[in-house]
């Protein structure tokens, strides 16, 4: 039962890996402040706000609205932090700045990762004040507890910052108000006080089988999510971890690892409710983020028939537009597979440990270890067992239906972004004039329903660099690497043609280096379209252009954000997002050549320049431990199916398969011709 806290309050927290949930009736602004043993906060950069929404173990939105959540992951807080205040402000209004006691108390709750309430704290009482700190983290030796503050001031953000000890706290807060600012026209709509009553008042029980969701770094605007980066798959090869703090990992955007102790429980699920899962009616597939009161309106579904649930419509869940609906029933299907395949599994290793046990008591009986009566105890506990596994096999099965049913109905209405290769969607497809908020990398999909595919979405603007292992695994058929490096460069092309389409003509731009000339064939759908922004740079020269141009792209940007004059580039720098696709690595590189790469992977996303590297790491070996932090950094996909993605959440060991062009088609070259043809027109 969440327990509702009143201001001064504490209550103890179970977890550290946990989501913070706002809620307001006017857009607001949340961030968050990480303070030494006595309270005081280190500087600016203890501050996370919108516009610097990331610190280690935490997560804030990057724009103002009237919903957040925050993805916190107390395990990854430096030791030096005692104290996570976190704090809600409105933002300035052209007529003077709003006050709280003027709307609806706001609300903070603190959630779990699958989603339910530990505790509530509703601000009541509230006057002339602009800016509050909500809740406090806080340690009591090893261990954290929530305190509920509602401190509030009326100087707004300055008052608060300088309360917290912050010497330069007025021009923080000017920093923060002008990244509010930028982002305030994509802001999430106000909600009506009734709605708002409805929502707090709303809570997950045990018996609630509907989706749940996992916090996740990546997304921090996205319902549903933490974060960003992401995306609901932030997965990546056991052991390569990128070292990056999140709330969910051990997941995500937080970079997540596959050995984190997320696993579920004996009992199942995340949540703990396998065995009924296993053996009990189908799962109520309404999804919360479609049908609660708080979100926007999500289309009409079909009526249920009476024998039955209700049919599946594309994009039904919550979201302000179709392709952010589409995301999030996209998020919630992989959340359904994942919980249904676990509580599959829980219920067979349980039916398969009684029948141990079982059998352990018979054979340790001298009475019954021999003759007839052993002979029925063992077949009574093998038919016990199998009963068992056939009724959790029987619930999968229902669930697989209704996800096969849903991405029946979901995968036709996907935009190209999120549409396989082979999608009709392509066939109408012309250049966009806004970016899409994510984009498909390939299809996952789990042992028990290999039939089913989940798109693996990732949002954009990409935070990681990919990594397409050209090396041969023990589970591929093919047995010359040339063939397999072949396909790896036909993938990396299809994800550059991808990004290039779903881009606005002249705002995302391809390069790649070629050291040995060796990947030309492939690249022949790019270069003979005009997509890339020039030819494949090749031998040692050609190397050293493009990283230094690159390099330096990224230095000017850099300091032109850190000394607050984004307007003082250089007129003839092109400010417009580039893939950097290096193929055949390390071949071809010098030392420097191999530390201006490493630097483009940790500084480049920031400053829109992204890594694709397509290699072997076995082929980096002769560097030694330098080339390790690069490879960690990096979300390796396979030009093959293989199951080397985790999901830190419950654990699976996730088949990834790429999105490659079907044999035959012409749709990649139609697509980026209408893509260098709009590229030219702009120029």
């Amino acid at each position: 039962m969440a327990a509702e806290l009143v201001r001064g309050q504490n209550h103890p927290l179970s977890r550290n890996r946990i989501e913070i949930r706002i809620s307001a009736d006017v857009p607001v602004v949340a961030g968050a402040t990480l303070a030494d043993e006595s309270g005081r906060v280190r500087g600016a950069d203890g501050v996370a706000h919108p516009g610097a929404p990331t610190l280690p173990g935490i997560e804030v939105s990057r724009q103002a609205a009237a919903e957040h959540r925050l993805a916190v992951d107390l395990d990854a807080m430096p030791e030096t932090v005692h104290r996570v205040s976190v704090l809600i402000a409105l933002p300035a209004a052209p007529g003077g700045p709003l006050r709280f006691g003027a709307l609806a108390a706001p609300r903070a709750a603190v959630t779990g990762l699958d989603g339910i309430e530990v505790a509530g704290y509703t601000l009541a009482g509230l006057d002339a004040e602009s800016a509050v700190v909500a809740l406090e983290l806080y340690r009591r030796q090893a261990a954290w507890k929530i305190r509920a503050v509602g401190q509030g001031y009326a100087e707004g953000l300055t008052g608060l910052l300088t309360d917290q000890g912050l010497p330069q706290a007025a021009e923080l807060a000017r920093g923060i108000e002008e990244a509010v600012a930028r982002g305030l026209a994509r802001s999430v709509p106000a909600r009506t006080t009734d709605t708002a009553r409805t929502t707090d008042t709303a809570r997950t029980t045990d018996t609630d089988r509907s989706r749940r969701t996992a916090a996740s770094v990546a997304g921090p605007d996205l319902p549903g999510t933490a974060a960003a980066a992401g995306s609901p798959y932030d997965v990546q090869a056991p052991g390569d971890s990128a070292g990056r703090p999140s709330p969910s990992d051990g997941p995500v955007e937080p970079e997540p690892t596959p050995d984190d102790g997320g696993r579920p429980p004996a009992s199942g699920g995340p949540d703990g409710s396998a065995a009924a899962t296993s053996t009990g009616g189908p799962i109520d597939y309404t999804h919360p983020k479609r049908r609660r009161a708080s979100q926007p309106p999500a289309p009409e579904a079909a009526a249920a028939p009476a024998d039955g649930p209700a049919p599946p419509v594309a994009g039904d869940a919550a979201g302000w537009s179709m392709d952010e609906r589409l995301y999030n029933q996209v998020w919630g299907m992989f959340e359904d597979l994942a919980r249904s395949t676990a509580a599959y599994r829980s219920a067979v290793d349980f039916a398969e440990s009684r029948m141990e046990k079982e059998l352990d008591q018979v054979l340790s009986d001298p009475r019954s270890r021999l003759g007839s009566a052993g002979d029925a105890a063992r077949e009574a506990a093998q038919a016990r067992q199998a009963q068992l596994v056939d009724q959790a096999r029987a619930a999968l099965d229902r669930d697989l239906a209704q996800l096969t049913a849903e991405s029946e109905v979901v995968e036709p209405a996907l935009p190209p972004a999120y549409a396989r290769w082979d999608n009709p969607v392509w066939h109408g497809y012309r250049v966009p004039t806004e970016p899409p908020m994510a984009i498909r990398l390939g299809d996952l999909h789990l042992p028990e329903s290999a039939p089913l595919r989940i798109p693996m979405l990732v949002r954009l603007p990409l935070e990681r660099g990919l990594w397409i292992d050209g090396g041969v695994p023990d589970t591929s058929p093919f047995e010359e690497a040339g063939e397999l490096r072949h396909l790896a460069l036909q993938t990396a092309v299809a994800l550059a043609a991808r990004l290039l389409a779903v881009h606005p003509a002249g705002e995302f731009g391809v390069q790649v280096i070629d050291p040995a000339g060796a990947g030309a064939s492939a690249f022949a759908p790019l270069t003979g379209a005009g997509a890339l922004d020039a030819p494949p740079a090749t031998g040692a020269a050609g190397v050293a252009g493009v990283l230094g141009r690159l390099t330096e792209r990224v230095d000017l940007v850099q300091m032109a954000v850190r000394g607050g004059a984004p307007d003082a580039l250089p007129p003839g720098l092109d400010t417009s997002r580039q893939l950097l696709i290096v193929n055949d690595f390390p071949h071809g590189f010098d030392d420097r050549a191999v530390t201006q790469l490493r630097y483009l992977a940790d500084e480049g996303p920031d400053a829109g320049v992204h890594l694709l590297l397509v290699a072997d790491r076995e082929d980096a070996v002769a560097y030694g431990p330098l080339l390790g932090p690069l490879w960690r950094s990096l979300m390796r996909l396979t030009p093959v199916p293989d199951d080397h993605l985790a999901d830190p959440w419950v654990g699976h060991a996730w088949t990834y398969e790429p999105g490659l062009v079907p044999p035959g088609s012409q749709v990649l070259q139609q697509v980026l011709t209408q893509v260098a043809t709009a590229r030219t027109k702009r120029m």
